[in-house]
């Protein structure tokens, strides 16, 4: 790109200076032979001022014109030489002049010519014939031409510098965008918003950044995923490892008990996956939310699991509570959280509160514990798995309801209050649930 630049900008240089330079050297050729026959005629002036006393007096001049370093020959008014340098009869200037009684000149032949009328009275007495080298012109018309192909030679070569200059000012940013996409070939998602001032390589970087925004956000989302699935997939995971575990443990020959249990924990493995899987790729569907389903799900799942650590789930529901259009996977999901929250960072009993709010449906998870106040605006941010507290599971529960046209807070620190609300009614399409970025 940049030698295709500077070869495009100093041919165009070249043409321009042609196109103007050919028609000066033509006019300085003419222009310095206009000077030279000026100067043959005023020094032929000069020889005639010396001897057109003598030539009307009848008499032929020494050639005496020597003296002003001018070639001429003196012809009578026949065009016969009658003395000094020149032809024997008169050539067509001379003719020319003599007839028509005015100086003539002529550069038509090697030399150039100047014929000047001697007349006495209106009447041709003489004709003074000067000439002198084309070569004398032709060295000045050279010269010149010389100076003008040194100036072009110097106007190409600052043409040449500054095409450089700028093939080197425009190549930059492509050369930039070469290497942002080898980057972003890479992994390297990062943007750089520079403008150049150049449109269309602002704009190539414009859309080069919002792939790359793309790409990002399409990677966080699946690394997101990644870590929301095992966060959420490792509750059924160790529920079904606690069934068999007890099961080998006990003196029962008969397992079918534990089989089912094992089962049922395989089937809601299954079911979270299925979950997870609709969430992440924005296929959930939605409709009337089944929330007494929800909870005697809660109750069969969750019922157990804190009754064998000696706690207690118990309900408190609203009759007649008004339709909650969400997706269902997505709000098992929110509960799943909550729930798993208060089991493992919770004490007591807990307590799943459904009520009515005029224009919103309240789902509280209330236990017995109690969170520090001012864990309370970072309870929901992301952090890593193996981070201690609540993890990544809340930021994940958050992050589904406001898709849903929800939001997810802590209602009361002591006792420990998560409290989701869901609008009632139609809401609008819901939000895509964009990745949460990792701290």
């Amino acid at each position: 790109m940049r030698n295709r630049i500077v070869l495009l900008t100093v041919i165009i240089s070249i043409v321009a200076i042609s196109l103007f330079a050919l028609p000066l050297a033509v006019v300085a050729q003419r222009f310095y032979t206009r000077i030279e026959i000026a100067e043959l005629e005023r020094s032929a002036h000069l020889v005639v001022d010396d001897i057109a006393d003598k030539v009307r007096d009848g008499e032929v001049p020494a050639p005496e014109w020597i003296q002003h370093d001018v070639t001429a020959a003196l012809y009578d008014p026949a065009g016969r030489k009658l003395t000094g340098d020149g032809p024997l009869l008169a050539d067509r200037t001379v003719r020319e002049a003599a007839e028509e009684g005015y100086v003539d000149t002529n550069d038509d032949s090697g030399d150039l010519v100047v014929a000047i009328p001697i007349s006495e009275d209106g009447e041709l007495v003489g004709v003074l014939r000067a000439t002198t080298p084309r070569a004398e012109a032709t060295a000045r018309i050279v010269e010149r031409w010389l100076q003008m192909l040194a100036l072009a030679a110097v106007v190409l070569l600052v043409t040449l510098v500054v095409a450089r200059r700028q093939a080197a000012r425009l190549a930059q940013p492509v050369e930039d965008l070469a290497r942002a996409a080898l980057r972003l070939g890479d992994g390297d998602f990062t943007t750089e918003e520079r403008v150049v001032g150049i449109v269309e390589i602002d704009e190539v970087r414009s859309a080069l950044n919002a792939t790359a925004g793309r790409l990002d956000a399409l990677i966080a989302r699946e690394r997101a995923f990644s870590a929301e699935a095992s966060h959420q997939l490792r509750t059924p995971l160790t529920g079904l490892q606690l069934r068999l575990e007890a099961a080998l443990r006990s003196d029962r020959s008969d397992h079918t008990a534990a089989i089912h249990a094992s089962l049922a924990e395989v089937d809601r493995l299954e079911r979270t996956i299925t979950d997870l899987l609709a969430l992440a790729r924005g296929t959930r569907q939605r409709g009337a939310l089944d929330l007494p389903a929800l909870l005697h799900e809660v109750d069969q799942v969750w019922g157990p699991r804190l009754g064998s650590r000696g706690r207690a789930l118990r309900f408190d529901v609203d009759a007649d509570l008004p339709v909650v259009e969400a997706s269902t996977a997505a709000i098992r999901q929110v509960l799943t959280v909550l729930l798993g929250n208060a089991v493992e960072h919770g004490r007591g009993t807990v307590t799943v509160g459904v009520h009515d709010i005029d224009e919103a449906v309240r789902i509280d998870i209330t236990d017995e514990g109690r969170v520090a106040t001012e864990a309370g605006p970072d309870l929901f941010d992301r952090r890593e798995p193996d981070a201690d507290g609540h993890g990544i599971g809340l930021a994940l529960a958050r992050r589904l309801a406001e898709a849903e046209g929800g939001r997810l807070q802590l209602t009361s620190p002591a006792p420990t209050t998560l409290t989701a609300f869901l609008p009632t009614g139609t809401p609008s399409e819901p939000a895509a649930v964009a990745p949460a970025t990792a701290s």
